[in-house]
This record gives structure tokens, sequence and C-alpha cells, in this order.
């Protein structure tokens, strides 16, 4: 429920709120656009309606209006009524500059579920010792009627050189390129839309967005990926919080310092191939990572659970038993493994015997795409199945976060707009116990003190009052065939190109990566080469042809034991399908080259 604080004002003044396709995938694209049009707009009082053009809003103080409902709808309430409702009962959102804010403000009642465990014997020193910001805390007084401050050094927004900012996006269901110019909408923010009575219903502008703020990120996004979190996750214990980020890097980067110290020879475990990036954060900080062995489904429970059960500190490196535990359940990078609902309660479950929390980074989450059919001849032929229909079945679809399994309050996921919207936003949020997030938010206020409030302005106006929660879904859906398709194309290349006596994959169901396993036994100089010579050696020959794909041991966790693999990843993310074309013939001369092959 919303508190009294956010109906009465949080702080401040008031704010405001194509390429060609294949046939199959084109029709999907059309029946989806058709089906998923937004229902008939629903009038609240003191309240926009919900996810509508401002053509169909209602003014403020209207009478409610009765509309007929349809038998589907009084036999299947959406998913977003309580959404609807909540905002409705709210009225308009009030939260100037600095406003505090969290999602305990705009979720529904935790009504039955339980309380989280609580964390503090993961917690490192350094976590449990920071103390709230005083500056930030004391921005909480602003909400106060006529308070003049002379307290935080807010600067005045009569300096910001920054009048209004335009944009054009595209229309909810109409997403290509060329609809975006044809019928796109233009958006515009200006400085004082909340203080300007010919726009009385603003909720944010960018006196607001380009003042500082609480490290938690604006109330505005706060609500909408409060709802988000709801809407799609739906934690199933009480306390559950959010925290806006500056991306799933920092976010990585602040949660290793609070659950990892080098001090208790921490460690942390991940897939066995695992996101560079993230390896190379963890290093740093003096954290070793170990590996666990995967499968197509990504992380083997009954491997992760040997591993810990057998954990001995002088095998290890002296390195005490990990209780942390970093995955990509979705699309995992660079394997593209996808967890299975079954596979992902296994985790769990592994996690809850041994104690480990549990680090969810998901940027791959929504890009579950539709099953692959082969396209060479001796493949038996059939028509994929149709995609989701609506953004309820879309939901439906989709496999369970941990997030969603977590119980106990040991998960903390990681979201991102980077890979499903925009990735120079660095936006994204955080969700875990109410407990974690606290120290996330201590740490944050000395750190990056939160998002850019250009980035949280934009996002906000196109998401929340633009497409609203419907249409950010119907974006997603419209994204998964998009890149449902890029992936067949670079498949299809692939059963082209490369010679399959010697190259394997298995064709993700999500993400952005193809891992393709070259069997190295093959090579004519196994017994003579190192395997990390041979995969330089086939690297350096497809700079030289022109394409550039990772090598696998780039993404090794242990990168202290011998290569016994070889491995390359590819993309199938922003290259043209006759680009993928060209790469992967280039790649196949590349192996072909190497292995001698004719």
């Amino acid at each position: 429920m919303y508190s009294q604080a956010t109906r009465r004002g949080l702080s401040g003044l008031p704010s405001r709120a194509s390429r060609p396709l294949s046939s199959s995938l084109s029709s999907q694209l059309t029946t989806l656009r058709t089906r998923s049009q937004a229902p008939a707009p629903v009038t609240y009082l003191h309240q926009r309606s919900f996810n509508f053009k401002s053509s169909d809003r209602s003014v403020a103080d209207a009478v409610p209006v009765e509309r007929q409902a349809t038998f589907e709808k009084r036999q299947t309430p959406s998913p977003f009524d309580g959404v609807r409702e909540r905002r409705a009962k709210a009225g308009k959102l009030i939260a100037g500059v600095a406003a505090a804010s969290d999602s305990d403000m705009f979720k529904a009642p935790a009504i039955g579920k339980p309380k989280s465990q609580r964390w503090d014997n993961h917690l490192t020193a350094e976590s449990l010792s920071r103390h709230p910001c005083s500056l930030k805390q004391a921005a909480r007084h602003l909400k106060k009627p006529g308070l003049i401050s002379l307290g935080g050094g807010l600067p005045s927004s009569a300096y910001f050189p920054f009048a209004e900012l335009s944009v054009r996006v595209p229309t909810a269901p109409h997403f290509s390129e060329s609809e975006t110019i044809s019928s796109g909408q233009v958006l515009t923010i200006g400085k004082y839309d909340t203080r300007d009575p010919a726009t009385p219903d603003a909720e944010y502008d960018l006196s607001i967005a380009l003042n500082y703020t609480q490290s938690t990120g604006s109330a505005q996004m706060m609500r909408f990926v409060t709802e988000h979190t709801e809407l799609v996750y739906n934690p199933p214990y009480a306390d559950w919080q959010c925290c806006q980020t500056v991306g799933s890097t920092a976010a990585l980067e602040q949660t290793l310092r609070m659950f990892c110290d080098k001090d208790r020879n921490d460690s942390v475990l991940t897939e066995e191939y695992s996101f560079s990036t993230a390896l190379e954060t963890i290093s740093p900080l003096g954290v070793k990572a170990f590996g666990v062995p995967v499968d197509a489904e990504g992380l083997l429970p009954d491997e992760m659970d040997r591993i810990l059960s057998t954990w001995d500190p002088a095998a290890r490196d002296g390195r005490r038993k990990p209780h942390l535990l970093y995955t990509v359940p979705s699309g995992q990078n660079p394997t593209g493994a996808t967890q299975s609902a079954a596979r992902r309660k296994a985790v769990y479950a592994v996690a809850q015997k041994h104690d480990l929390y549990i680090i969810e980074d998901e940027p791959y989450y929504f890009l579950q795409m539709q099953p692959y059919t082969p396209s060479s001849a001796d493949a038996p032929s059939s028509s994929p199945p149709p995609p989701p229909a609506s953004v309820t079945e879309f939901l439906q679809t989709l496999i369970p976060s941990l997030l969603s399994m977590d119980t106990d309050g040991r998960v903390l996921r990681m979201d991102s707009f980077s890979k499903v919207l925009v990735p120079g936003s660095r936006l994204g949020w955080i969700t875990a116990s109410a407990q974690v997030v606290e120290r996330f938010v201590r740490h944050a206020e000395v750190a990056n003190q939160g998002p850019s409030g250009f980035s949280q302005v934009a996002v906000w106006k196109l998401l929340d009052e633009t497409w609203g929660h419907e249409g950010y879904l119907q974006w997603l859906m419209n994204l998964r065939l998009e890149y449902t398709q890029r992936r067949n194309w670079l498949l299809a290349a692939c059963e082209r190109h490369l010679p399959t006596d010697v190259v394997s994959w298995t064709p993700p169901v999500a993400g952005m990566f193809l891992w393709l396993t070259i069997n190295h036994s093959l090579h004519p100089d196994v017994a003579s080469r190192p395997l990390l010579e041979i995969e330089e050696e086939i690297f350096n020959s497809c700079i030289d042809k022109g394409v550039l794909c990772a090598r696998g041991s780039w993404f090794r966790t242990e990168q202290d034991t011998p290569l016994k693999d070889l491995f390359f990843r590819a993309t199938f993310a922003s290259a043209s399908e006759k680009d993928m074309d060209t790469a992967i013939q280039r790649l196949g001369a590349a192996i072909r080259e190497s292995f001698r092959l004719s």
C-alpha cells in the first residue's frame, strides 16, 4: 500500500508525471501486435489512467466511468489490476528534490508471507561498519511544508542549462525503427512541468531529476521498478526491497564488497566458465572464484553439492568454504545455457543446505526465445509454436526467477535496462531483503550516489508515463522475437559453414551468445602443442580473415588450472544476417586451416 507520506508528498515540489524478418517470424510479430493492443481505458478518481494515451486520460475529479466487461475479463482478472487500483487510491505521486522512497510505499500488502532471514554472519566488517549519510538523511526533512533549506548544497535549478528534453519513441506495440519515424511519439520533459498550471498531472521534471537524489534513485522510477518486480517475480517473502543502480557491474562490485572479505579467506562459487567482467571484478578484491561444472542447462546442482560437501581449505589455496554463489541463470554469458525451473529449484535447495547467499545476475532474462527449428534438409520439419498472444501469457511462459522461489531472502537479483532498452542508460536495480538493501544503500551513498537523473527521467517518461507496464512488456515480447530471428540467422550460418565433425553447439534458448565447442582431440597437433596455443592460433587466424570471436579461455573461472577444453563464443546481438553469414564462413575457414581439413 502507498504510505501517507506518498499521498501527502515526499518532499519539495510536485512533479509530473527494420530489418526484414523471415515470413514465419514476421507473421508472428504481426499477430502479436494485433492481439496485444491496449485494453479500453479505465478512469479513476484523482488519477490518470494507468497505461493509455494522454487523449484517453480523465480530468482530475472525474467520476469513474462504468464500462461493460468482457467475459474473458470477468473470468481472468488482469495481473495489472492491483497496480491500477493502488495508483488510483494513492492519487498523484508528489516527490520533489531528494525525496526519500522505498518499495514499501508502492507494493501490495504482504499478507501471509514470511519475513526473510538475517545475513549478519555473511556480511563483511566493511559493510557492517557503514552508517547513514548525514546529508542524505537531512534531505528527508524537505517534505515539511514551508521549510526553508539552508542545509544541503542542492544547486538552484535556475542554473541548470537544460530547459527541456525531447525524444521520439515508438508507440506500443509498433516498435520498429521505420514505425518510430513514421508514427512515433515525441515526448518532451520540461524543467518546471510540476509547477506549470498547464500540466497539473505532472509528476516529474528536470528541476527534480537533474538535482541530487537519494541513493535509492528517484521515487518516480522506484515506483515503476517496484511494481515491475512484483508483477513479474513476486518475491514470496514480505520484506523485500528494491534499490536503483548504475548498472549491474557496479551493483556486483558493491555486493561483493558486502559479502566477501579477503581477510576471512572468502571465495565465490560460479559457473566454470563465467562472465569475464565479473571474474575481473572479483579478483582484485583478493577473493578467489571457484568453478562449478555445467551442462546444457547450466550449473549442475549435484556437482555444486559435492564441491561444498567435500570442501578442504588446504586443497583450495587456504580458502574457507564458499558462502556466496554468483550465477547468470538465463542465457548465461558465455555458454548461453539457461537453467530450467527444475534446475533453479535444485540450485536453490543446495544453497539452502550449505547456507549460500545467491547473486542472481539476469540481464538476459526477458530474451527467452522461441524454440529453434533446424534449417538442414535432414532435420524434421515442424512449425515453431506461436508466440505468447498477450502480456499475461508472456509472463506465464517465462522461467521463474530464483527470486520468485526465494522464501529465505537469500537471493539478490540484479536487473538492468542495458540489454533490453539502452546500455548507455547505466540504469538498473537490485531486489533483495530489506536488511541487505539497507546495507547496499549505505554503500551507494558514498560511492555512486545513485543513477543519472537524465537516465531516470528519460526512462521514466517512456516506461511509466507513455508505455506503462503493459506497453513495456509488449516491447519485451517484440524484442524476444527479434532475438529469436537473430539467433536463427547465426545458427543457420553455422549449419552452412562450420565443419560439424569438429565443431558442435547447443542452440541457446535465451540471451545473445552461442558457445561453440571445438573437438580438440581431432587436432593434428594436440599431442605436441598446448590447447592455449591452438586456441590463439585459431583466434589470430580469425582476425586475419576479418572476424572477431571471443576466446573461451577468457571466461575460464579458474585461470590457474590447465586448459582442458577448446571453446569460442559468438554473439548474434548486432550483426546483420549477411554479416553473420560472412563471419561464420571466415570462422569456419580458420578452423579448417588449423585442423588441416580439406
